[in-house]
């Protein structure tokens, strides 16, 4: 049996940890792909997270999301403590694979 880790229904990670896009990887700098307006706030959620955790969510930037957030993978050890910390449980699927 292989765990299932589906992102687009947990959003966890993008909600336990403190997310602060730095300012050099803005769409204004040099090679930059985040978008320069999400840079400024330091918020509790990530201000591009959508949806609700648990349920559905969604990057509303995923294609030009930070390198932080590219260096989580589904499984590891902060995504399982992000979804301790929400209750989020581990689906289990015979010949399933991991999603991201």
């Amino acid at each position: 049996m292989s765990e299932v880790f589906d992102c687009q229904q947990c959003g966890a990670c993008c909600a336990y940890f403190r997310v602060s896009f730095y300012w050099a990887e803005g769409d204004d700098a040099p090679g930059g792909t985040v978008p320069a307006h999400l840079t400024q706030a330091k918020p509790a959620r990530c201000v591009a997270l959508t949806g609700e955790i648990g349920q559905r969510v969604g990057c509303s930037i995923y294609a030009q999301r930070s390198s932080t957030c590219q260096e989580l993978m589904p499984g590891d050890d902060k995504c399982l403590k992000a979804r301790a910390h929400h209750h989020q449980a581990i689906s289990s699927a015979k010949n399933a694979s991991t999603t991201a």
